[in-house]
């Protein structure tokens, strides 16, 4: 098993996304997607926390725009719509499928953790939960890898954004 491909943090990184969080930056390992401007968007989070906690997002949404970008699809109820979908289209659950075992694979790849096994983030394999989360695997892995997020991130006008 490979890594994922991801930046390792400088000080600056850290020090910028926990200026966007508004609080300490917390079990970043790196960087796996930037804005246009360099700013860190997308944040790979160790699957265990400093403090010992379990923590399954490991493609954490961190810049303020793409994160008011999937504010605003959730508070239309856009999930409604892509559980929809996904309920219609057995092409794109394998591909949401798909989505689910490469997040595993990817954040096993930096600590597997007994509690988080099978747990992948934002509803998937089944249903779409959170679009902050399917964002950030979708800049983070790439176009192609994530079909919620990919579609999540043109509907959100998040242009300039890629892993």
């Amino acid at each position: 098993m490979t890594r994922p491909p991801y930046e390792t943090p400088t000080a600056a990184d850290i020090a910028a996304v926990s200026e966007q969080l508004g609080r300490e930056a917390r079990g970043v390992v790196g960087i796996a997607a930037r804005s246009a401007d360099g700013a860190p968007a997308v944040v790979a989070t160790a699957p265990r926390l400093p403090d010992g906690s379990p923590f399954p997002t490991f493609y954490y949404l961190c810049h303020p725009e793409a994160v008011a970008g999937a504010s605003r699809l959730e508070a239309v109820g856009m999930m409604n719509e892509f559980n929809e979908m996904l309920a219609n289209d057995e092409e794109l659950r394998a591909q949401y499928e798909r989505a689910h075992e490469q997040y595993i694979e990817d954040r096993d790849s930096v600590g597997a953790v007994a509690e988080l096994a099978g747990i992948s983030a934002g509803g998937m394999p089944t249903r779409v939960k959170c679009l902050h989360a399917l964002i950030g695997h979708a800049l983070a892995a790439g176009p192609g890898v994530n079909p919620i997020g990919d579609i999540a991130l043109e509907r959100a006008g998040l242009t300039g954004f890629r892993g």
